[in-house]
């Protein structure tokens, strides 16, 4: 089998990239619900073909979009984690301080979940139903920093930790019932409470 070029990928991945920014701001703009493929083509400068040779289906542009979200946010969780080394309170309580602050003025997450208040919006599995990406993502960042800094704690122990945590700030993104600082507070807690 052939090997792909290195510039042939380069281009391929500056186009997917430019094909999701279209993507996150139509939705933010306009509400997923209502981005349709050749809005996304058009504002991206391509054909509505080529969108669909990226993604196959509006649906694997929503997952794309979602992937690229979820990369964000746990790069910062994990800058956040790494800064407080072991202790686990206060590194818990930035990545879940931030997390919790950031979805909320997220405009992506914004409309995804006035959307979905109103309606549907297929975006919003990959925070609920569908957050497998999510949860393995986030999960593994916390079993990385945990690795590093919590070696005595059985891995199973993280895991659990991790998904539990996760599971948790997603949400108190969804419904949240006090403020971020109060929530990464109580949610703080419960993470010692795992790791110990």
């Amino acid at each position: 089998m052939e090997s792909i070029p290195p510039y042939r990928e380069a281009n391929r991945a500056r186009l997917r990239g430019t094909l999701v920014h279209a993507a996150r701001e139509l939705a933010v703009t306009h509400g997923w619900a209502n981005v349709r493929m050749a809005q996304v083509a058009s504002a991206a400068g391509v054909s509505r073909q080529t969108v669909y040779n990226e993604f196959d289906s509006r649906a694997g542009l929503a997952e794309a979009l979602a992937l690229h979200e979820i990369e964000q946010f746990t790069s910062e969780v994990r800058t956040r984690l790494f800064a407080h080394g072991g202790d686990i309170r206060a590194a818990g309580h930035a990545a879940i301080l931030h997390t919790l602050r950031e979805a909320a003025s997220n405009p992506l997450v914004h409309a995804i979940l006035t959307s979905a208040r109103g309606g549907t919006d297929e975006l919003l599995p990959y925070l609920t139903t569908r957050s497998g990406a999510l949860l393995a993502a986030a999960g593994s960042v916390i079993e990385e920093w945990a690795a590093v800094h919590l070696p005595d704690v059985e891995p199973a122990t993280v895991t659990l930790a991790a998904e539990s945590i996760v599971r948790l700030t997603v949400s108190h993104i969804i419904l949240p019932l006090a403020s971020p600082a109060e929530s990464a507070d109580a949610l703080a807690e419960v993470l010692v409470r795992l790791l110990r």
